[in-house]
């Protein structure tokens, strides 16, 4: 437990020091940290599939969030309208798995030795190839594509949107605030009403620990704290004018599902595990397990909550 607790002061105060750097230095630091955790995910997720039966390129996972954090850095220096980023992001998915698929086509005896030692029974090189390209190609998207959307957040305020201008020069600032604090509150308030009250298992076969009444509680205290995270926030000059041009009723409503988004990211992560037959997804973490360990609610909730931002903005 002791390990556990300096491994997550440490995580705190990273992060603080990163909105700090972002205040007075620039917000790139964030972005160079979001694809250094990304790339150890990428790795450990890869390693996952790989234990589940489906093989992947690790190598390609691995690289490939330096090459999203390339092009999203481009995209924010040439002011680049929010499609063009995400259509530019989809279409490096693509060429990743594309580009793996080649690569494996060329080198048909590691690979045919790769099926024998493996002992892979009832398939062919191009069978095995092909679906080799299709697991890299998830394990491009989950973690590295949807994890890589904390990046746009960090930057949603240089982004162009084409007839709206800017909406709040504060807006990226409080959007990645609370793309950490959902799934903080909810992961430690659903353990802590989990272990209170107990009850019914959320999901016995894929996570025997998550209760119901943990999941209910979580997301309730998140929403309640974060109602009172908001008011505080109004009351800070630097933060009033961002906050309040978003209505209280609509971030309510947007941390209450990002909430419930958040259990479903770690119930996701819960589940591959399982097939892999693994209890933690690496060791990078003391007390915490792997990196993916700890970003699994994120992989889930910062796609949606820049959803919800686009949504707002438009």
């Amino acid at each position: 437990m002791k390990t556990r607790l300096l491994t997550s002061l440490a995580i705190v105060l990273t992060i603080a020091l990163l909105f700090v750097l972002k205040v007075y230095v620039s917000s790139y630091f964030f972005d160079f940290f979001f694809a250094i955790i990304s790339a150890l995910s990428a790795y450990e997720f890869s390693k996952i599939l790989s234990r589940a039966g489906l093989y992947n390129n690790v190598i390609i996972s691995v690289t490939f969030p330096a090459l999203i954090l390339t092009a999203n850095i481009l995209g924010y220096y040439f002011t680049l309208g929010f499609e063009y980023i995400v259509l530019i992001n989809v279409g490096l998915v693509l060429i990743g798995a594309i580009f793996a698929f080649v690569i494996d086509i060329f080198r048909k005896k590691a690979v045919n030795n790769e099926i024998k030692v493996r002992e892979i029974k009832n398939t062919t090189n191009a069978k095995f190839v092909f679906k080799r390209s299709l697991h890299t190609m998830l394990a491009l998207v989950y973690p590295t594509l949807l994890f890589m959307t904390m990046s746009l957040i960090n930057h949603i305020d240089e982004i162009n949107f084409g007839s709206i201008s800017s909406f709040n020069s504060k807006l990226s600032m409080i959007a990645l605030l609370f793309a950490f604090i959902i799934p903080m509150l909810t992961d430690s308030f659903a353990m802590l009403t989990g272990m209170l009250i107990g009850g019914k298992k959320l999901a016995p076969s894929i996570s025997p620990k998550k209760t119901i009444s943990g999941a209910v509680g979580g997301t309730l205290w998140c929403t309640l704290l974060s109602a009172c995270i908001y008011l505080i926030l109004g009351s800070i000059d630097y933060f009033a004018s961002g906050i309040n041009a978003i209505e209280i009723w609509k971030l309510l409503i947007i941390v209450f599902i990002g909430s419930i988004i958040a259990q479903a990211g770690d119930l996701f992560e819960s589940f591959m595990k399982r097939k892999a037959g693994v209890k933690d997804s690496g060791k990078a973490l003391p007390g915490h397990g792997g990196m993916l360990d700890r970003i699994d609610s994120y992989i889930f909730v910062s796609p949606y909550l820049l959803i919800a931002l686009v949504i707002l903005l438009i």
